[in-house]
């Protein structure tokens, strides 16, 4: 779909339900609408080098594969894939009449107000919150598949992948700033990956590179109060099919973002009690270089919000979110044992 008949969809658009209620989140790669009772959420019709989006099969394909994934951790969330249907510039969803445009995934409304993001600005993740969240995703990644055969080096291009944005964030206030740092991680990233090689290739074979969630971060778990994550990845396999502590490195480097690093550590040494998976100091200076390359993806992530940002707050805002990311990320790599 386009904005302009996402537009029509949301101000005169049909759904299943009966509702007053109709609101249109946008991020980089999906359209989401909350109603009353459901959420329905629809895939845009892009291509970047992480995701292919760029075909109506396609976008069926990953939102059947969406509610497969998030199955694991969710119960009675995800419910399925609904036809989208436009007849005479009037746009459907669900029914049969029409021509069908695109789809949707439909779940369940969750209580935003118990949204873990939220909560911690409102300074009300507690302590039990976090053991019983460490204690959830420990036991997912206890019992999800075993990955044996994976590219242990494959995030250094995925790291080397923000020198994409160098360019565009060159060009902003501050930009001169935002090249030397990508330039720097960079250059540490490699220096840290060709140390680290066997570590990770070990870590492989001990079994610790999992089938996972892929984008767990606190915008993606509700506290209801038991903890459910939520909004896996399903568009790349290798996004999610990762070390344990890649996976977990994620959270923590948001709750560090949140200016939470009581809770971040918290986390760890919850997670590492429930399932051991970082028992050597090295492993240590790893999960910091995941915290890094974290922090590194959300930068990268934000410069392409800002990019197709609709207007000058949106844009300055996503630009606000690279820069302190960036900074995260540096501070991290200064970290490193390299010697």
């Amino acid at each position: 779909m386009t904005q302009k008949q996402i537009n029509s969809l949301l101000l005169e658009g049909e759904f299943p339900e009966v509702s007053a209620e109709r609101e249109l989140i946008e991020t980089h790669i999906s359209w989401v609408f909350i109603c009353h009772r459901f959420v329905y959420k629809i895939k845009k019709p892009i291509k970047y080098s992480f995701l292919d989006f760029s075909t109506l099969e396609k976008r069926k394909k990953y939102c059947k594969r969406e509610i497969e994934l998030n199955k694991r951790l969710t119960n009675d969330i995800y419910l399925d894939v609904v036809p989208i249907h436009k007849l005479n510039d009037h746009y459907k969803i669900g029914g049969k009449a029409g021509t069908v445009i695109e789809y949707a995934v439909r779940m369940f409304k969750m209580d935003r107000t118990k949204q873990m993001d939220q909560l911690l600005v409102q300074n009300k993740v507690t302590k039990s919150d976090i053991r019983n969240l460490a204690k959830k995703i420990a036991l997912f990644h206890e019992n999800t598949t075993i990955i044996d055969q994976q590219d242990v080096l494959d995030i250094q291009e995925k790291f080397n992948d923000l020198e994409a944005e160098k360019e565009y964030l060159s060009a902003q206030p501050n930009g001169d700033k935002y090249e030397t740092i990508i330039a720097n991680a960079i250059k540490t990233s490699n220096a840290f990956l060709e140390k680290n090689e066997e570590l990770m290739a070990d870590r492989l074979q001990a079994g610790f590179f999992r089938d996972c969630h892929g984008d767990l971060h606190s915008r993606n778990i509700f506290l209801l109060p038991s903890p459910q994550p939520f909004d896996c990845i399903e568009f790349n396999d290798d996004y999610r099919q990762i070390d344990v502590l890649n996976e977990v490195a994620f959270l923590c480097m948001d709750l560090d973002s949140f200016g939470k690093k009581d809770l971040s550590d918290l986390f760890i040494e919850y997670y590492n009690q429930f399932f051991p998976s970082m028992k050597l100091s090295k492993e240590r200076h790893l999960f910091v270089f995941y915290k890094a390359y974290r922090a590194n993806v959300r930068a990268k992530v934000n410069s392409l919000r800002a990019k197709s940002a609709v207007n000058e707050n949106a844009r300055t805002k996503a630009l606000f979110e690279v820069e302190k990311y960036l900074r995260l990320m540096e501070g991290y790599l200064k970290t490193l044992n390299l010697g």
